[in-house]
Order: C-alpha cells, then structure tokens, then sequence
C-alpha cells in the first residue's frame, strides 16, 4: 500500500508525528534525500523535518520502502545493459557489424562447422542477440553523470497516515467520471478490500463492478441498477474482464453468492432486460452458475436468463433507435432519445444532419442531465467538425484507426449554438475554486477523458498532450524480461518530414545515421535486456520522431514477466551510463495485445522547438517478426490523425474556471508539480488528479 501511494501520489505515508528531537533519525533522513537523488528524487522540507524526528529504526525501515518505490517507478530497478559496451560511441556502420559476425563465423572452426548449407540466417550467427559483457563491465567503460541544473527532480511531499492517503486515493479513483486504466482497477480492488470508508457515488460502471465484488465478499450492499452490473460483477468475482470484451469462464459461486446476485437481479425493472442481448452467451453461463430455477422468490431474475435462451421477448432501446433511424423517423428516434440524455448526446451529430430545430432544442434540454465527461467529449468532437482531417477511432487496447470523413458538414450557425450549449453548461457545473494559480506548462495537457489506454508511470499524460523537450540529446530505452518462452523485442524509430513522408528509420536494421544511434540489438530475455536509441535533436534532419516497440517473436507485452518504455533527455556535456535514473522523464508499462507500441511522437516547430506528443497507440502487426520497414504507412497515417487532432485541453477549462472564481480566501493550484511556495491549505491538481476537474 505504501509502493501504490508513492507511485499515485509521489506522497510518502507517515504515521508517527515523532518527538522533534534531533538524533539518529536526522542523520537517516539526510542519507535517504541522498539516496533518492540518485534517482532524480528529493524530500520536500516538510517529509525530511518529518523525518528527522523520527527514531532512526523506523526511517530507515522507511526509507528502504520509498527508495525502492521510486526506482520501480523510474526503472532503475533493473540493471541496463547495452549490446555495445561504449554506445552511443563505437557503435559500427551496420554492413561492418554484420560482416564482421560473419567473418568471426567463417574462422571459427567450431562455429562453421555448425553452419548448415543453404541460404543463412543472419540472426543465428555466433555472438548475436547475447549480451557480450557484464553489467559491471559496462559501468566501468562509462564516465559518472556530470549533474547538470536540467537533470530531472521530482519532490516527495510528506503525506497523511497510511489509512488517510489510502482513503483519499480510494476515493479519488472509485469517484472517478472517466474510466480507469487496467492498472487502476487492480489499485482500486486493492484500496476497497483496504479501507473501512466506502463511496457512496462510483459513476463508473466498470469501477463500480471491482467495488461490488469486495462488497459481495464482505457482505455489504451492492451498487447495481441495471442488469449489467450483475455481469460485470460475476466477471470480476471470476478474475475475469469487468468491461466484458473479452469472454470469461466464470467460476462456481456459493450458495450464499448466488442468493445475493439474484437478489440483485430481481430489483432491476423488466424495462431494462433488453440490456440482455449485448450479451446474451455471457448471460446463458452465468445461469448455469446461479441456479435461477432454485429461486422462486427473484421471478424477475428468473426473467432475465429468459430473454438470453430466447423463452421471452425483450427489445433492447438501441434496437429501437436504429430502426427508427434507418426508417428516416428522426422525430421518434429523438423522442426516444431524450428518456436517456447521454446517448442523444453521443448521437448528436448524426440527428443534427438529418433533423431540424426540435434536435437543438432536445440537445439543450438533454445536456442539463447528461454526465460531464459525455458533455467534454461532445465539445472535443464538435470543434474537431471544422476540419477535413481523417477520422480516428481508438478503442480500449490503444488499438487506432483512421477513415476519410465523408460526413455532411455541419451548418456554422447550428455548430456555433452547440457549442455555445455545451460551454454553458459545462461552466455552470464547474465549481468556484477561488483564486486560480496555473503553470502555463499544463495548458496544452489534454483533458483525461479516458484513461484506458494510459498505463500509470512516471511523467505520464492523456493522449493528445503536448509536452515541451528540454535537452539536446534525447535517447528512448525500452527494457523487457520474458516469463517461459524466447522473446525477442526490438526499439526502433521512424523518422518523417513536414508531409509525413520520405521515411528514414533507425533499427536493428540501421544502426546508425547522421543523428541517431542504436545500442544494438537483443533477442533473448531471460535475465532481462535493454535496448536504447540516441538522437541529438540539434543535429536531426526530420522534424517528426515516432518511436516504437515492435515484438519480433515471443511473448505479448501484457505475457512477458515486465515490460516498459521511457525516454531520458540530457546536455551534450552529460556522458553517464547509458540509463541514468536523473535524465528519465518518462517511463510506463507496455501492455495490451498489439505487437507494436507507439508510445510518443517528437514534433520539431517552425522555431526549431521540440515537443512530445502523446499517443499511447497499439497496432496490432503481424503474429511475428514486426519491423519498423513494414509498419511506416500505418504508423505515419495515425500519428498525422492524432497530431492534426484538436484535443480538449486543461487551458479551456480553466478559461471556464475563470469565469466561475470569485476571491473567497482559497486558492487552487493547476500544474504539473506543485512549487513549494503554495499558500497553506492550497487545492492541488496535478496529472495524477486532472480526473477530479471533470464535473459530475
């Protein structure tokens, strides 16, 4: 629990005030401060006055844990070796490797021997794919990191006890308007089984089903009001997939389980059984597992396995829109509409291009009643109307792809009083968060309408932000370690001028161009391998930069035994090992089913300034031997959709927020890390909590 505060919060959990007494504990705490700036981490003055006046026993026991916690978050918990010893210096031009392998072969009596006629396959050459030195090998080849005033420091501010960030953070998540990564849910599981306090309100219907199964198994009421929930929950209760994507086998319940979900069942009305047929074989298993028949006392439970074996008839509402739509009765369509204000909303466009002024008007009324986030999201798709820019759709693996628009355009004059909707209501929700203080560097963060796709790490952003890049060299790393079989994964970049075109790439491939290099190639796994590429930004002859992962052969992202991808910024002068924690400013999980990830894209201004663009994108590839030669048109169409995308920002919000402030003696921070000089009991938003902004 202490490991996911640290992590979520970059807050250190201390129970014990201390006696302020100087002693051991003062000498603890100063060697732990520079201990954690060996990683780019620092105590606030608060954690380290904190700290010092705690007995010596417990801060270093305490230490241990925030140290550790924080080089897992960095990455600096494993050892980084690379293939060449000195790279970035003496890496070889990529024939003079390849020959040079081939040569050792050909002399070495043993190797040719077991060399086999017939055409030969580079890769099995003797001496590829292996680490051909020690780690301690490679640290002695490298010079200390010269500290520069750039280098990355992250402040550790003192928290609350144990059981109050706990709570605080369970609240935070459970409260949560958009949905949760699939990490977050494992967090969220862990904190409800951990706190006493339960949420009256999880909007979430995903996050309400990991709740409902903690509640199930403490015997506490359970959140449900549509059939769903009792599916979600059975999944979950069977470690199965609360978004129910993917199918699950469901377990056995026990009598007493089955009791309470149809119990469950039986309060949601007969209105909502059409709900049903979205799902309606999950529905037939899971009626094999409860034993409705047992249970004459749930008759509407027993209704709902009905309509899934097609014994009785349900339609579902969706059935009943589209076949109003297809039929041109957009008035009914509307009619049936406005019962559920969220799914007018998201079908808002398409009435606006087939009704008249009654659309508007069920628009304004059913925008009062929708969810926030619905509200942000139909902003976000309408200002993206008033361009010709493709299409792009992502779904909840990262996985994207993009269409040519061929929808009508929408009028000026109906778009403008959409949007004009949208932005007043929006406005009246948000609340008065009294004296405003915003970093200017969180204005072109995007706003955390989803946060499926974004696996939780360090430095971490919404797809569609903008970050600026500091340094002059900028090096990818990506680290992996495979669970039973051979995995072979490969960091490369793809390199791009203004038109998305004229592709260069740097690979296992090619080594080396007039502005980046890479650290060679590794194809086994076992005890963990590191690949990296280097890039002098001030000499690079492209302006776009899109690294990517690509699994080669072996094991999925979310089967290895860890993977993860990060990107470090240094001065010219800095030399260091090839990983150096300080320089990391960014550094997540890879998971999903893709076979390729393309994390970021690096965006060069018209003023020679660099920027990072989030993507968090998956492709699906090939079931093995991806390269990045045979992804560049998929990529490089998907990059352009999401750069030429105009994403729902932080600045528009609080342009809105603004408005809503009046002077009331409070003040609130929005940035990407709270200064020290803050006013006392000043409300902090940062990345970790953007997701708190979005109004109910």
């Amino acid at each position: 629990m202490d490991d996911l505060i640290i992590a979520r919060r970059l807050r250190v959990p201390v129970d014990t005030a201390g006696d302020g007494t100087p002693g051991w504990g003062e000498v603890a705490a100063r060697q732990l401060d520079a201990a954690l700036l060996s990683v780019g981490f620092t105590c606030s003055a608060a954690l380290l006055d904190r700290l010092s006046g705690l007995p010596g026993e417990q801060v270093v026991d305490l230490g241990v844990r925030v140290l550790a916690a924080v080089r897992r978050l960095v990455g600096d918990h494993v050892e980084h070796n690379a293939y060449f010893i000195d790279f970035p210096r003496n890496v070889p031009d990529t024939l003079e490797f390849w020959a040079g392998l081939l040569r050792g072969a050909m002399l070495d009596p043993v190797a040719a021997a077991g060399l086999q006629p017939g055409p030969l396959n580079l890769l099995d050459l003797p001496r590829y794919g292996g680490y051909q030195h020690s780690y301690a090998d490679l640290v002695a080849a490298h010079t200390e990191l010269i500290s520069q005033a750039g280098d990355r420091v992250t402040v550790l501010e003192l928290g609350g006890s144990l059981r109050d960030e706990a709570r605080e953070l369970y609240f935070s998540l459970a409260g949560s308007e958009v949905p949760l990564a699939a990490e977050d849910l494992s967090a969220l599981r862990a904190l409800a089984a951990f706190c006493d306090d339960q949420p009256e309100r999880v909007p979430v219907r995903e996050n309400r089903a990991v709740i409902n199964e903690v509640r199930l198994a403490a015997g506490q009421p359970l959140l449900v009001d549509t059939v769903t929930d009792v599916l979600r929950l059975a999944h979950a209760c069977s470690g199965g997939d609360v978004t129910l994507a993917t199918p699950t086998r469901l377990r056995s319940f026990r009598r007493a389980e089955r009791r309470v979900l149809l119990a469950a069942l039986d309060t949601v009305p007969p209105a909502k059984h059409g709900d049903v047929l979205r799902h309606r074989e999950q529905w037939k298993r899971l009626g094999e597992r409860l034993h409705p028949h047992e249970y004459p006392q749930f008759p509407q439970a027993a209704q709902v396995f009905e309509v899934a074996r097609g014994v009785r008839k349900a339609t579902s509402f969706d059935s009943r829109v589209e076949a109003a739509l297809a039929a041109g009765r957009t008035e009914e369509a509307v009619s049936l509409l406005e019962n559920t204000p969220g799914a007018l909303l998201r079908r808002v466009d398409q009435l606006l291009r087939t009704g008249g002024p009654a659309v508007l008007e069920a628009a304004e009324k059913s925008a009062a009643r929708a969810s926030g986030r619905v509200l942000l999201s139909l902003r976000e798709h309408l200002q993206n109307r008033r361009t010709t820019a493709d299409r792009v759709f992502t779904n909840r693996y990262g996985r994207a792809w993009t269409t040519p628009d061929v929808r009508s355009p929408l009028g000026e004059e109906v778009l403008g009083r959409m949007l004009a909707i949208l932005d007043a209501e929006i406005t009246r929700r948000l609340p008065d968060l009294g004296e405003l203080i915003v970093d200017p560097a969180v204005l072109d963060v995007a706003l955390p309408l989803s946060g499926k796709a974004v696996a939780p790490g360090l430095g971490m952003l919404p797809r569609g932000s903008l970050s600026p890049v500091d340094g002059e060299l900028l090096r990818f790393f990506v680290h992996w370690r495979q669970a039973e079989q051979r995995t072979d994964y490969d960091l490369s970049a793809l390199m791009l001028d203004p038109t998305y075109d004229n592709p260069t790439h740097i690979s296992w491939t090619a080594y080396a161009n007039g502005f980046a290099t890479y650290s060679g190639d590794l194809t086994d796994a076992a005890d963990g391998a590191s690949e990296f590429i280097d890039i002098r930004l001030s000499d690079a002859t492209q302006p776009i930069i899109i690294p990517q992962v690509n699994i080669y052969a072996g094991e999925r992202f979310d089967e290895a035994a860890e993977a993860f991808f990060g990107y470090m910024t240094r001065d010219a002068a800095q030399e260091g090992r090839p990983f150096e924690p300080r320089t990391v400013r960014m550094k997540s999980d890879l998971r999903g089913y893709g076979r390729i990830a393309l994390p970021l894209v690096f965006l060069r201004g018209d003023e020679g300034v660099w920027q990072v663009k989030w993507l968090h994108l998956y492709l699906s590839g090939h079931p093995s031997f991806n390269q990045v030669e045979g992804n560049r048109l998929t990529a490089s169409l998907l990059v352009r959709s999401i750069v030429e995308r105009d994403y729902l920002r932080v600045g528009y919000l609080t342009d809105l927020l603004r408005v809503k402030a009046t002077p009331a003696g409070r003040t609130t921070y929005i940035g990407l890390q709270a200064p020290a000089d803050l006013p006392e009991g000043t409300r902090i938003y940062t990345p970790a909590t953007l997701h708190e902004l979005i109004p109910a």
